[in-house]
């Protein structure tokens, strides 16, 4: 589990195709201690939740190494992953970690597209477009986590919502390099799902 606030900002400085369309291994750089990361380790990397098969330091850097299989390749932007991309990176949430921002799996549920950017003083706004499927668990007010960012939704009208970004996160994730008709991965509120669900069981 993760809260959607991120801890660093990591760097692909490899990918390979190991299966071709199936299985990607990519390295990740990054300022973590290379002492507290450990194999099987859970790293959220743009929101996607990915477990590392290997890690060292290289040139005192630290780096972990991360697969990508091929639901993730369907399913997220990890499909346009290529050296030097940057990711948001939120290490799991462990008891007695302060819950700064909401419960998030790391499971992105899909993809949202930028639709509009408005720049305005210290801030930007977002206008993103997503499926109906999982518009109907946006709304106003509620939370959705994008490229493994917490954030609070601020409007909502049919497949399309906002959301405003303060300067701190602009500053500490990789959110102020969004354009229009880029993808985001998407992953909706835990408890707007689980209370879905409930609605169509009762």
């Amino acid at each position: 589990m993760f809260t959607g606030i991120v801890t660093d900002i990591g760097e692909i400085v490899s990918l390979r195709p190991t299966v071709p369309g199936q299985l990607h291994r990519l390295r990740i750089a990054c300022r973590y201690d290379r002492t507290t990361i450990s194999d099987g380790a859970s790293i959220a990397c743009n929101g996607v939740c990915l477990t590392v098969v290997g890690s060292g330091v290289d040139q005192g850097k630290t780096w972990f190494d991360v697969d990508t299989a091929a639901e993730t390749l369907a399913m997220t932007t990890a499909r346009h992953w290529v050296t030097g991309t940057k990711l948001n990176l939120e290490r799991a949430l462990r008891i007695g970690d302060e819950l700064g921002g909401h419960i998030v799996a790391g499971h992105a549920d899909g993809i949202a597209t930028i639709a509009r950017r408005d720049d305005l003083p210290d801030m930007a706004r977002f206008e993103l477009r997503t499926t109906r499927e999982l518009a109907r668990f946006i709304a106003a007010k509620g939370s959705v986590t994008l490229d493994g960012v917490s954030l609070t939704v601020n409007t909502a009208d049919d497949v399309v919502f906002s959301v405003l970004i303060i300067p701190h996160t602009l500053s500490v994730t990789t959110l102020g390099g969004w354009s229009v008709d880029g993808e985001v991965n998407l992953e909706v509120d835990l408890m707007a799902r689980y209370a879905a669900r409930l609605s169509e069981m009762s």
